[in-house]
């Protein structure tokens, strides 16, 4: 066993990486003009959602499962969905509540009804505001629209500073990180400034594997491979976010859109293979011109979260404890297809190498084998007929720290 010194999460960092799922909710003009990305010259008078309701959106995450929501509050197209101080390109000048509405609000409100978590996404590139060329003027802008959101609706999960567009741009990170700080202290930050939470590099949904917590940058956007240039500060535990639409690459909605929405085997593979690989699921649904998920994504997305608690919410049998060896023993002999493992986290990625082994009629024979554990891994495997499985830990940076080792059924 090799003594090293570990990285390890803060205790919202912990907290968010116990979340697991989330719900993505892009809307904007974007919605109104069949695009993803606005180019900042469409009129506001075009954002006119008939019957928006934000409790739609909430109640939805909240039964499929998710434990946060986050709004695209400003995408690059720079229209802001709540009555900002530093621009007319915002709700305020749309028809829509007579210019008296806030999508933000609606949001931040229905989030709290319905008991889940509310975070924002504030693009630092801005296509439309006239300040944008002048770093330092547009500085000034954008820490008033963050000041605007970090104080205005309460507790934020998390702020998302999305890398598209502003390659090789530099914003005054220090300042901005100040603002976090200073107004929402437990808020996870994504991916830029001194991030609390990275980007996995992919819209694809996935973590590769071993997807290590413990991270030094991150890629900037999907349109480059420049690495991000953190700030000092920045933690060593740095856990991964995978965000990916619900429905093909597109974020947005658009009308008469054929493209096919992801099935659930789909959705379960990707679950497997991001939360299953220690990292957060972030899956995006979007509100139609209606300002309502469409029914179609809808039921797609509870269906989702039913098979989740279908398959994972009763383990046949679970332990926990310290030590190179865990033995399981199930109420009686039967098939197993899925193990779930986790680590106490707080003590860091302790587990460097692992082997699952179930007593079968040759004696102790290996199922499954891996290397990173962290948060939670998910083992699926062939179906396998025993009373014990076993885990048993090659390879450790310290005394491993096992929080949870449950067996599940192999029906799948």
């Amino acid at each position: 066993m090799n003594q090293i010194p570990l990285a390890k999460p803060t205790k919202p960092q912990a907290a968010w990486q116990d979340l697991e799922l989330g719900m993505f909710c892009h809307f904007g003009l974007n919605t109104f003009h069949n695009r993803e990305w606005g180019d900042g010259q469409d009129s506001p008078a075009l954002f006119r959602p008939e019957s928006l309701d934000a409790g739609q959106w909430a109640r939805t995450a909240k039964l499929a499962g998710m434990k946060y929501l986050m709004l695209t509050a400003k995408h690059h197209d720079g229209f802001c969905l709540w009555p900002t101080e530093t621009t007319d390109y915002s709700v305020k000048s749309s028809p829509w509540q007579n210019g008296q509405g806030d999508v933000v609000r609606e949001c931040a409100e229905a989030c709290r009804k319905e008991g889940i978590l509310f975070g924002v996404y504030l693009s630092p590139w801005d296509r439309h505001d006239p300040r944008y060329p002048d770093p330092k003027a547009y500085d000034d802008v954008y820490c008033a629209q963050l000041t605007e959101l970090l104080t205005g609706y309460g507790p934020l999960v998390e702020i998302w500073f999305d890398g598209a567009g502003s390659e090789g741009r530099q914003y005054d990170w220090p300042r901005i990180m100040n603002l976090v700080k200073r107004h929402q202290p437990d808020a996870m930050v994504f991916n830029m400034g001194a991030p609390t939470v990275r980007w996995v590099g992919n819209e694809d949904g996935f973590a590769p594997y071993p997807c290590w917590n413990a991270a030094e940058a991150a890629r900037v956007s999907m349109f480059t491979n420049e690495m991000t240039s953190w700030l000092p500060e920045t933690p060593a535990w740095v856990p991964a976010e995978c965000p990916v639409p619900i429905r093909g690459n597109h974020w947005f909605w658009h009308p008469n859109d054929e493209t096919p929405l992801r099935s659930l085997d789909e959705l379960m593979d990707l679950y497997c293979r991001s939360v299953g690989h220690g990292a957060t699921l972030l899956l995006n649904l979007a509100p139609d011109h209606r300002g309502l998920l469409p029914d179609e994504e809808v039921r797609r997305v509870l269906e989702f979260g039913e098979e989740i608690r279908r398959r994972f919410a009763k383990p046949l049998a679970e332990t926990a404890g310290q030590g190179d060896i865990l033995t399981l023993e199930l109420p009686e002999e039967g098939e197993i297809g899925h193990v779930i493992l986790m680590e106490q986290i707080e003590h860091g990625e302790r587990v460097r190498e692992y082997a699952l082994e179930a007593m079968t009629v040759e004696g102790w024979t290996e199922i499954k084998s891996g290397s990173a554990i962290g948060h939670k891994k998910i083992d699926v495997f062939p179906p396998v007929r025993t009373r014990q499985i076993r885990l048993r830990i090659k390879r450790s940076a310290d005394v491993p720290h096992i929080r949870s080792f449950s067996v599940y059924g192999a029906d799948r």
